[in-house]
């Protein structure tokens, strides 16, 4: 059983962009590992930017 976790940032993306990822990444693991897409599990993390951090810096204060 695959768990694949995908962490994006919190900055609005749509329910349709979430479809398509969990079945793109569905449909990668059944194409290149022949896995079971029933026993397949796809999680994304939405992370505000105050709390994902690049270099010492949180996202939030990068972009400022």
């Amino acid at each position: 059983m695959p768990y694949v976790n995908i962490k994006v940032t919190q900055e609005g993306v749509t329910a349709d962009e979430k479809k398509r990822l969990i079945e793109g990444v569905t449909q990668l693991l059944v194409d290149v590992l022949n896995k079971n897409p029933e026993t397949t599990v796809v999680v994304i993390d939405e992370v505000s930017t105050d709390n994902w951090g690049i270099g010492g810096k949180s996202v939030t204060e990068r972009r400022q």
